[in-house]
């Protein structure tokens, strides 16, 4: 089974793609995680294919919630859910001080 840690790091890389997808990427390394919140449904297993499918849920002044939904496509037992994931992040400066969201990450993910 996939250890229970390793179901975050596929919501950073997630994250990382949404926001790559969307011309963020200089965003993205302002963001910081505040929480998150694991359900898991069913276990991933050894050589099953992991997908994870990330949306934005709630934009603030200075954070945002995705939820992620990780799920088993291929594989031993593949075709399955494994875990939804709901996180909060939060948009600083470099010295780790809140900032306001920008307009072009409200229009790209809200």
């Amino acid at each position: 089974m996939v250890f229970n840690a390793h179901y975050l790091t596929y919501c950073d890389e997630a994250m990382g793609a949404l926001c790559a997808e969307h011309g963020l990427l200089d965003i993205a390394e302002r963001i910081q995680l505040v929480s998150s919140t694991l359900t898991w449904q069913a276990p991933a297993r050894w050589g099953d294919v992991v997908e994870v499918d990330a949306r934005c849920t709630r934009l603030g002044n200075s954070s945002l919630d995705i939820a992620f939904t990780i799920r088993v496509s291929a594989g031993v037992t593949g075709g399955r859910d494994c875990a939804s994931v709901d996180t909060t992040y939060v948009l600083t400066d470099l010295a780790g001080t809140p900032e306001r969201l920008p307009e072009r990450l409200r229009l790209a993910l809200g």
